[in-house]
């Protein structure tokens, strides 16, 4: 995929989506959001959206990757779920959810906001407040 193979209306639709969110439409922060937000929700680590962009033969480094995910995380384009501290997942959907994460496939799976409940969260400690609460509930197969 070339920024050049685009349609006139993606790429309007790409760079209205960038200028809401104040940002530039640079051609490589178009072919990325196109490669993000062109198939639905989903989740994606920085080195999976690398080897998609290679595959696509998208002529993007991995310092441009991490850069333009941050960047879209930044602007509100993205939401980060951290699932250990070597890895995490960038999400399309900025919603309110939680997610299932599968270890033995490294995926996320989201869950809806209603389906999780939390009978207490504790007081914040002086001079905080409550941002939001995040869940990833771990699972295995059987």
């Amino acid at each position: 995929m070339n920024i050049d193979a685009l349609t006139t209306a993606q790429i309007e639709h790409l760079s209205d989506k960038l200028r809401a969110a104040g940002l530039r439409s640079t051609k490589p922060r178009l072919a990325l959001a196109h490669l993000l937000f062109g198939k639905g929700d989903r989740h994606v680590t920085a080195e999976s959206l690398y080897e998609e962009a290679r595959a696509f033969n998208l002529s993007v480094s991995q310092a441009t990757i991490y850069n333009t995910l941050n960047q879209f995380l930044d602007a509100g384009l993205l939401r980060e779920v951290i699932v250990d501290h070597a890895r995490s997942y960038f999400d399309t959907n900025v919603s309110n959810h939680h997610h299932f994460f599968i270890e033995g496939e490294t995926r996320l799976i989201d869950i809806p906001l209603d389906q999780v409940s939390l009978k207490a969260v504790p007081d914040a400690p002086e001079g905080y407040e409550l941002s939001g609460v995040d869940v990833v509930i771990r699972l295995n197969a059987r």
